[in-house]
């Protein structure tokens, strides 16, 4: 009875002082921006611009055979893939170019029309702005497909000539339209996760230290695992809570992007996985010295996470010794049950290995965030 009043009274401990984390953040205000602007804007932006797909890009016409074959060929660039095309001297192509006022020139030469139907194969020069690389490697091959099949139908009285061999039949899945929104929002919201669950509790522990509260803490009887067990479920409720109402509010409602699987799975996932972001932060936090630094540490830690993890770049697709080491890693398990739950509509019997890879992933970083917190105090009071 003993022992269960004495841990009775630690969760109290545990619980006040994570309400004292939560009165501190609220007064944080540019913490507080930081994840309403995260959880929003950066969101909102990416998912409703485009970053991957072709749209609107600027086209400019050098036409020099003025052919019913070339007028048609240039009507077909489809909008909204393509602005609809200006015509150019072919005089003005590099000045045009050099200025950034088309991202795409094509240039049909003379006698394209009397060349191609006499067989001879004439050739359509498209000069291409490459800065923008997306861009410029999708519009190539649009451009390509289209001319060729324009030409093709035009050469047999408007009947493509049908390819021997085997057909295709493609039914994309989860996704049918292949909306880049649908992929964006998701990838965005779950980098911001790693951004925010990390600066938020090491900064929690960072202003402790800097105020000197940490050793007004301990003269309380209180230990560094309880003060550890507050900071984490404090600032891990706060990111679950965003993460919840971004989802529901912004990806649902603002961007009108179907979820397909439970979201109360995701927010456990979520949970259990900002138990290991937040011990990574506050693990950060006793090697910073300062708020500075603790940005540099975040920023060393965040980056490879986000861009190694399977979110942005499929992991299959990465060297074999980078996809061993970021199985280790509890970003990577995340990401599977992200995509699993919220793109194809998983449940728990699915995903449940990453769970239980995650939970391990996590009780070793809190851990190690306790041992160097412990060591931190002790040098303190020493």
């Amino acid at each position: 009875m003993g022992t269960a009043a004495v841990k009775a009274g630690r969760l109290r401990t545990i619980f006040r002082l994570g309400l004292k984390e939560l009165v501190s953040l609220r007064r944080d205000i540019a913490m507080l921006v930081l994840i309403v602007y995260g959880f929003t804007v950066m969101i909102y932006i990416p998912a409703s611009r485009g970053m991957l797909e072709l749209k609107n890009a600027a086209v400019a016409v050098v036409d020099e055979d003025r052919s019913e074959l070339s007028r048609q060929m240039v009507a077909a660039l489809p909008q909204p893939y393509f602005q609809i095309p200006e015509p150019v001297h072919w005089s003005a192509v590099d000045r045009v170019l050099d200025a950034g006022r088309y991202a795409f020139v094509i240039d049909i030469p003379p006698r394209f029309q009397a060349d191609f139907l006499a067989g001879r194969q004439p050739e359509v020069l498209v000069d291409i702005d490459a800065t923008a690389m997306s861009q410029a490697g999708i519009g190539a091959g649009y451009i390509e497909r289209i001319l060729r099949e324009e030409a093709a139908g035009f050469g047999r009285n408007g009947v493509v000539a049908e390819e021997a061999g085997v057909k295709l039949a493609l039914r994309t899945l989860f996704n049918p339209n292949a909306q880049e929104s649908w992929f964006v929002s998701v990838m965005v919201l779950i980098n911001i996760v790693n951004l925010l669950s990390i600066i938020t509790s090491g900064a929690a522990l960072m202003r402790e230290r800097e105020r000197g509260t940490v050793e007004h803490l301990l003269t309380l009887p209180l230990g560094p695992f309880e003060i550890v067990c507050a900071k984490i479920w404090a600032n891990g409720l706060v990111v679950v809570a965003a993460v919840g109402l971004s989802l529901t509010l912004m990806v649902r409602g603002v961007l009108g992007i179907p979820l397909a699987g439970s979201l109360p799975l995701f927010l456990a996932a979520t949970a259990l996985y900002l138990f290991t972001c937040t011990a990574i932060g506050i693990f950060l936090a006793t090697l910073a010295r300062s708020m500075p630094q603790l940005g540099l540490l975040c920023i060393l830690v965040v980056f490879p996470i986000t861009t190694l993890s399977g979110n942005t770049v499929p992991l299959d697709s990465m060297p074999v010794a980078i996809q061993r080491v970021m199985a280790f890693f509890a970003s990577t398990h995340y990401v599977k049950i992200a995509q699993a739950v919220l793109y194809r509509g998983a449940g728990f019997s699915t995903v449940w290995p990453e769970f239980l890879v995650m939970a391990g992933i996590g009780a070793l970083f809190f851990l190690l965030a306790l041992v160097r917190f412990r060591h931190t105090v002790a040098r303190q009071v020493s």
